[in-house]
């Protein structure tokens, strides 16, 4: 009798418990301003392209953060994807570890299915020197080196899975024109999200997938780190002159930038060309004709050379060949272009970009809107990617521990491990731009010997190329 007592009064004070709860509940919705609104949500990801489609996709996968409420707001329409022969001309390079994230969500197969072309084989070389490193997937890896996908692609094939029967937890609304947002704060711990067309959502947790000009960072309020290059990227699909397998991927150090081809098939390639605003605008205003013969230039052409600077190399290259080290000297010769598909020159504005705080109470930013980086080195999206998955990890462990969606410790944990990776790969790469855009002889000097080196000790290379490609 004593134990059924018991039992009953724990009842009770569980169902006093529950409706504290609820009240509690519904005095944060009330501090919120929720009476209106018109969902509420566990999370709302803004910004629904490769990298916020991604993450929605990864909490639609998850067993633990399945159970949660999510919504994705997107700008765009939803359009049909048309898979054309045509190949577009935005493509990305992606690396092991976005690999695994993709086939972890299923993805990486409908990528598959429509079209990939493996890089097994990279060289990267300088204008105003004879400094060269390669790199090949055989002697590095057991995998290719990367992964030349078209954004369009890539996104499809994620959006594939985000709307497949094995994601039910996740809403998408399309179109979506936020207008403003009021964050969480002690009085008020949901964070709104305001539509222009007069709905509103609430959340207890927002990231800000919304690019470079993230909105989600500007209401943070935190110091965002950024600067324009004084260059264009130039981007085109290109035909080459003769066909090959193409599993090489090229790019040329100028004086005015880098210029990149990134393989698409056996007769195109994908042009990536840094250079100044004036040039771009020649290039993409000039006749298809010269527009080939001032790319063809770009690989091929000797650029003025300083004599010390030959020397000093020549004398290297006689030392590394006297201690059994590759000198440089044996490479492949990049390919000529023939033609220009049709409509596919474009350039975009490059720029740094780097936000001193990736979280704040309640919200968290991933991809551009977190950090923005040259192209040159291919790790834009991939650090995007990177974030998914740590953001994605932190979250299940916090889940798993019985912490909130939006407690602060998981965030600081994200943020610290994102920072710890991205940042220095950040300034690595603002560093190799800066470096390869001076022409003076001991610049000159430093960086050709520096590559040399690299490319001559296998395990320094191996390491290099380990910490671009996971």
């Amino acid at each position: 009798m004593l134990i059924l007592k018991c039992i009953q009064s724990k009842n009770f004070f569980c169902t006093i418990s529950n409706n504290i709860g609820a009240i509690s509940s519904i005095r944060r919705i009330s501090n919120a301003k929720e009476i209106n609104a018109k969902g509420n949500y566990d999370i709302i990801i803004a910004g629904g392209g490769m990298v916020g489609c991604a993450l929605a996709c990864a909490m639609g996968k998850n067993p633990l953060l399945s159970q949660l409420k999510v919504l994705l707001l997107e700008g765009s329409p939803n359009k049909k994807f048309e898979f054309k022969p045509e190949y577009s001309n935005r493509v990305v390079a992606l690396n092991g570890k976005t690999k695994s994230l993709m086939n972890s969500l299923k993805v990486w197969q409908h990528v598959e299915n429509m079209r990939l072309q493996p890089v097994r084989y990279m060289q990267v070389w300088d204008a105003c020197s004879d400094a060269l490193i390669s790199f090949s997937s055989s002697e590095i890896f057991d995998d290719d080196l990367a992964y030349i996908v078209e954004n369009d692609v890539l996104l499809e094939a994620i959006n594939k899975e985000l709307k497949s029967k094995d994601v039910k937890n996740v809403e998408i609304v399309y179109g979506a024109k936020i207008g403003g947002y009021e964050l969480a704060k002690n009085d008020s711990p949901k964070n709104i999200v305001k539509m222009s067309n007069g709905d509103s959502y609430i959340c207890d947790l927002l990231i800000g997938a919304d690019g470079a000009k993230s909105a989600v960072r500007e209401a943070m309020g935190v110091q965002y780190l950024s600067w324009n290059y004084d260059q264009m990227g130039v981007v085109a699909t290109v035909r080459l002159a003769e066909s090959t397998d193409n599993t090489t991927a090229w790019q040329r150090f100028l004086p005015t930038g880098p210029v990149a081809l990134l393989p698409l098939n056996s007769d195109y390639s994908s042009l990536v060309w840094s250079t100044t605003h004036e040039n771009a605008k020649q290039l993409l205003n000039m006749p298809e004709e010269n527009f080939i013969d001032s790319l063809n230039d770009a690989l091929w052409k000797q650029y003025p050379r300083s004599g010390a600077v030959d020397a000093c190399m020549s004398w290297l290259g006689s030392v590394l060949r006297s201690v059994g080290l590759p000198d440089g000297a044996e490479r492949q010769l990049p390919p000529s272009v023939a033609t220009l598909a049709p409509s596919s020159r474009a350039a975009f504005p490059l720029g740094f970009g780097h936000s001193t705080r990736y979280v704040a109470p309640n919200v968290a930013l991933v991809g551009d809107a977190a950090h923005r980086v040259h192209p040159l080195a291919g790790q834009g999206v991939n650090l995007g990617f990177g974030d998914v998955k740590d953001l994605t990890d932190f979250l299940s462990d916090a889940l798993y521990g019985g912490l909130d969606v939006s407690h602060n410790d998981w965030l600081e944990k994200y943020e610290s491990a994102r920072q710890r990776h991205n940042v220095p790969m950040q300034l690595a790469v603002d560093a190799l731009y800066r470096l390869y855009g001076a022409d003076l002889p001991p610049v000159v000097l430093a960086r050709s010997v520096g590559l040399q080196l690299t490319n001559a000790i296998h395990p320094l290379k191996k390491i290099l190329m380990s910490q671009a490609t996971t």
